[in-house]
């Protein structure tokens, strides 16, 4: 069995852009957070970056990455110094030749958004763009004259966006790898 001990991921030099046909609002907002927050909910990365596990296995264990695609990757093996190691493919991963610690440094993120993905974008940054009522209320109520308008909302909607905002049902083949 593999114990997975650490696993570091660089931030990409450069997110997707955002798709078109955002209203004003939501495209002014930071496009980066909308997507490091989709990358948080998923395991599919579509911009290239560095991720480093470290793990520990026996020999015939075989490691499968929990982020996708994965576009390259090395391998050392700790005995006294980290020694280079080619891991061959299985079935459900990488092989492990022998018991020990492990370094695998791959090379995950590649290609284009998928139509999905580039909604759920678009679901996300419009719902948090809204604007109903001062920021950090739960009600709202203004009145001019005989009118009134009064707005509720859920004092952790930010927080549900995801889900609130349908872009989760969207991503939801991307969670694992």
């Amino acid at each position: 069995m593999i114990d997975l001990i650490k696993q570091f991921e660089d931030v990409p030099a450069v997110y997707p852009d955002a798709p078109d046909g955002l209203s004003t609002a939501a495209a002014a907002m930071d496009a980066n957070l909308i997507w490091a927050r989709i990358e948080a909910y998923t395991a599919h990365r579509f911009t290239a970056r560095e991720v480093v596990w470290t793990l520990l296995g026996d020999a015939g264990d075989q490691f499968h990455p929990r982020l996708a695609p994965v576009v390259s990757s090395f391998a050392h093996h700790w005995g006294d110094e980290w020694d280079a190691v080619t891991l061959q493919s299985g079935p459900l991963g990488f092989v492990l030749p022998f018991d020990g610690t492990y370094r695998i440094t791959a090379q995950v993120g590649a290609g284009l958004v998928p139509a999905p993905v580039s909604e759920a974008f678009r679901r996300l940054v419009e719902y948090m763009s809204e604007e109903d009522g001062p920021s950090g209320s739960s009600s709202f109520v203004s009145s001019i004259g005989p009118l009134e308008e009064s707005v509720t909302r859920s004092p952790n909607w930010m927080a549900r966006a995801m889900q609130q905002s349908g872009a989760g049902d969207l991503l939801r083949s991307y969670r694992r790898a």
